[in-house]
């Protein structure tokens, strides 16, 4: 029998993240790779366990993430909200404090779309007077 998770979504920019998290000893498996093997970097690391850390759940979930799109920034906050999300989902009181915190606000800015007659989306070629 397949055991028991929650599951969750998470997304920034371009990038989509899916959360189930475990009851278990507090491993964090990304794209089949652990958390440090996958961001190799500390900064990223702690905005993914995050939510988990404000509510000191370090050791509690096992989390196995699939993420794609973006860069790694945008990957680490889409696993940070769909952590966050599942959370809600495990243990509806953990709410209030994530809210507080903001974990639970999908984060709207994207790229702005490039124009026409402009080289970017507000960039535009240099003027000459003559």
């Amino acid at each position: 029998m397949a055991e028991k998770y929650t599951y969750a979504v998470g997304k920034r920019k371009s990038a989509s993240a899916t959360i189930r998290a475990y009851n278990g000893k507090g491993e964090i498996i990304v794209n089949e790779k652990t958390l440090s093997d996958y961001f190799n970097n500390k900064i990223l690391e702690d905005i993914v366990i995050s939510p988990l850390n404000l509510l000191s759940l370090t050791n509690k979930y096992k989390i196995t993430i699939k993420v794609q799109g973006s860069g790694k920034r945008g990957q680490a906050e889409a696993i940070k909200l769909g952590i966050a999300r599942a959370l809600v989902k495990i243990d509806e009181s953990n709410r209030k404090i994530l809210k507080t915190k903001s974990f639970l606000t999908r984060d709207p800015r994207v790229k702005e779309r490039k124009k026409p007659g402009l080289k970017r989306a507000r960039k535009a070629p240099q003027w000459s007077k003559r």
